[in-house]
Formats: C-alpha cells, structure tokens, sequence
C-alpha cells in the first residue's frame, strides 16, 4: 500500500484516523502501531517477519545491554550493529556481493540466489541502529515499553521511505504529543502538496525518463538524453520530496512532529549546500553516526578527506546495491573533497552566482546519469550520447516528450525553489492589497482543485511506485 494509491486514500486513512481520535487516549500507540503492521503487511506480507524480528531483536538486546557498563556494554553494542547490518547485508546485498566474488574469480564461482528486498528496510534499520547508538552513550533513557519501541520503528508514515527519525527527537512524543485542529490542517496541507508533487509532476515526468533510460543508450539522441536525464532530476526530487511532505503530513495528522527532509535542494550553489539540503534525515544520520565517531575534521585535513570519502561511498551503497550506486556516492564525495581544498572558496569569493548554480546542477544532473542507468557501461554510453551524440539515432525527442511532460516540467521548475524568491515577494505584495479571509479561501480552493487533479489521474490509471520504495 501507497500514500497515492486510492485504497489508502479512501480506505485505510479514513478509517485510521476515524478509530484513532475515538478510542482512549491510552490505547492509540497499541492502535497505531496495529495500523502500522497492517499497512507493511498489505504491501509485503512475506517481510513483516523481518520487520517484526528486528523490533523484537533491538528491544530484547537493548534491554540486555542497559543492564551494563563497560566492555559488557560494548560488546552488545557490537551484537546488535552486527545483527543490523547483517539483516540489511543479507536482504540488500547478498546478490551484489555474490557478482563482486565472481568477478574477482573470474568465473561463476559463487551462484546467485533470489533474495527480495523487503521495502523499507533500509531505512528502519538505520532508525534501530540510532536507538540503539544513542542508548549504549546514554543520550536517550531505556525505552522499556515494546509498544513504544516498536511503534517508533515502524510508524506507518515514514515506515517504508522516511524521513529517517532517531529516537531522540520523537521520545517525548511517544508518550504524549499535541493533538490539534490546527496541527491536523497544517497536516492536510502538507499531504495533499506532496500527493501533487508525487502524482501530477513525478508521474509524469517519469515517462520520458524511463522512455529514455529504457532505451539502448547507443540509439537515442543527444536531445533525448539530455530531456531524460533533466526530468529524471526533477522526477527524483518531487516523488522523494513528495513522499517525505506525505509522510511529515501524516504524522502531524496523529500529533507527531518529523524533521524536514529537503530544502529546496537545487537553489544550492555547491555540492556541500546541497547536501544539507537534499535528504536531510540521512545526510545528518551519516554525519552525526559515522562522520563524527570517524573523527570528523579534528584529526587533520588528510583524515578528513578520508571520512568525507568513507560517508559518501557508504552513503552510495546505501541507496542500492551496485557499482552504479558505489561510483555516485564516490563521485560526489569528489566534488565534497575539491570544495573543501579549493573550489569553496572559490564559489564563495564568485560575484557570479550564475555560475555557481550551473556548476552545482551540472554535477547533480550528471551524477544522476551513473545514479539511474542500470550498469557503467550503460552510464558511459549515455555520456556519450549527451555530450557527442549517436551517428545512428532510433530514440528521438519527440518520441518521448508531448505536451503532459512539457506541463510537468515547467510545474517542476517553478516550483524547485528557482523561483522562491519572485514567489514571496508577490505573496507580500497579495497580503497588502487583499483581505485575509480571501486569501485564506482561495488556498482552499487551491488545495481543492491540486486534490482532485491527483484523484483524476489516479482514477485513469497514471500511477507508478515511489523511487525510494527501493532502496
């Protein structure tokens, strides 16, 4: 089940909150976190063993290692990264690691197996592992009741795609949280904005994207690979940031209080800004739980470099299992390194802000490239196609691009923050000249008319899974 899918929308939601705000206070973290594992459940009814199992095995180990200090303590804290990782290892990585062996061999020496990956996993992992982290330091207290536990590591909203929370910021919650008219609006403000950027802009910017990656990068044109990569940039940041606005809705909708997750990221004019803009729960889970106990930049300039280098290759594999994934992190890891060196101060010292902007969406947009082909030599092709062209051409532009993807991608590059700044002024200048109330109702009637835009073109079947599903 999908935040954008029509079951959810007039089926599961409804409902859920209908019995959550009737039932006794005492009884809704029991409610939601049944909710909770219907809701993976109806998705991946094969996996919810998994997430259950890891609930039960972080509860239990948590518990053990709380009654300890010392190496005792340590060593279940190695207990239960280890037992983490190797869940996540085992479901993610099995078969990319069997494919390394291979190839260092030289032959088939290993066999694949088929192991699905259970959505989500990666990102409840890493929300145990932070539990668990900031326990063994003692940050946060023992959390003793199962209930609690488990609802914070498999709270619907952000379950299968994030943000990424850490105990610490929702603790407080879990036990009582604000509950209030105002908050479930700014809640259903906040969901019915990320259902249009994930239904009327990703969706359909998703076509010519695939249309183009889909293709033998041989045989399209050099229009082609530009259009299929640029609205792949776009398609990425609406689907990923339309799904965390859903997910920071939802929990308002239920009184919680998530971390924002993008700051209109492409305004950013290096790569350093974009990455405290882009993803923001991961890049700060990275920071604050391998870049700082790495040492940070406390230990030299070449040990910083070699920590930078260290998150973002992690930061890589993270997202996928694959050579692609491994050179994207490592590649902006590059560009994280340079700016720290020179080219910061640089950017910093240019009057030309132009220039920074063109150079930051150049190494985004083409990081993308090795980020969504299927193999490097897919990625070098695609290169090629961009910035040389094909002598023989069978994927053209007009094959792949009409009219729907020429709305969704000018809707995609006003509302990418490009035009902020124009935005704000003219609100100002509105709110001068025009009365609250009026204001205040054509809002609605905006968020109205954006609801039943996405209800349309769901009911007629333009419908496709959220990009983060799989990683």
């Amino acid at each position: 089940m999908v935040f954008s899918s029509m079951v959810f929308l007039w089926c599961f939601l409804p409902i859920v909150l209908f019995i959550y705000y009737i039932i006794d206070t005492k009884y809704k973290n029991g409610f939601l976190l049944f909710a909770s594992l219907l809701f993976y459940f109806w998705g991946e009814p094969s996996y919810i063993i998994v997430l259950c199992s890891s609930i039960v095995f972080n509860y239990c180990l948590s518990i053990w290692m709380d009654k300890y200090d010392g190496k005792t303590r340590k060593l279940i804290l190695a207990l239960t990264l280890i037992g983490n990782l190797c869940l996540l290892g085992y479901f993610k990585y099995f078969n990319f690691l069997i494919e390394a062996l291979n190839m260092i061999a030289g032959k088939q020496a290993f066999v694949f197996k088929h192991v699905a990956l259970p959505i989500g996993i990666s990102f409840y992992t890493f929300q145990s592992i932070s539990y668990i982290i900031d326990l063994y330091y003692k940050k946060i207290k023992l959390q003793k009741n199962f209930v609690k536990l488990a609802l914070y590591i498999s709270l619907f909203p952000q379950l299968v795609a994030g943000p990424i929370v850490k105990y610490k910021d929702i603790e407080q919650q879990l036990d009582k949280r604000e509950e209030k008219a105002e908050k479930f609006a700014e809640g259903i403000r906040r969901f019915i904005l990320g259902l249009g950027k994930k239904v009327i802009i990703a969706n359909t910017l998703a076509i010519a994207a695939d249309k183009a990656f889909q293709a033998n990068p041989t045989e399209i044109s050099a229009p082609l690979a530009w259009a299929g990569i640029i609205c792949y940039t776009l398609q990425i940041y609406y689907d990923f940031s339309g799904y965390s606005d859903m997910a920071i809705g939802l929990g308002k909708m239920f009184g919680f209080d998530f971390m924002e997750n993008f700051n209109i990221p492409y305004i950013s004019q290096s790569i350093r800004e974009y990455w405290r803009r882009w993803h923001i729960s991961l890049s700060t889970w990275f920071k604050e739980y391998v870049y700082i106990p790495l040492g940070g930049n406390r230990k030299g300039n070449i040990r910083t470099y070699v920590n930078l280098w260290i998150v973002f290759l992690l930061t890589g594999i993270w997202h996928g299992a694959g050579f692609t994934f491994i050179l994207w992190g490592a590649f902006h890891g590059f560009f994280i390194i340079i700016e720290r060196l020179f080219l910061g101060k640089i950017i910093e010292n240019n009057k030309l802000k132009f220039f920074n902007h063109f150079y930051c969406l150049f190494v985004i947009v083409t990081g993308f490239v090795i980020f969504r082909s299927n193999s490097l030599p897919d990625a070098l092709n695609y290169f090629k196609a961009m910035f040389i062209g094909n002598s023989e051409v069978v994927y053209s532009f007009g094959e792949c691009v009409n009219i729907h993807t020429w709305i969704s991608f000018v809707l995609g590059i006003i509302c990418c923050g490009f035009f902020n700044e124009f935005k704000n002024n003219l609100l100002s200048k509105l709110k001068t000249k025009i009365n609250d109330n009026i204001i205040n109702i054509a809002a609605v009637f905006g968020y109205i008319f954006i609801f039943i835009w996405c209800l349309l073109k769901l009911i007629s079947g333009t419908y496709n899974p959220f990009i983060y599903f799989r990683f």
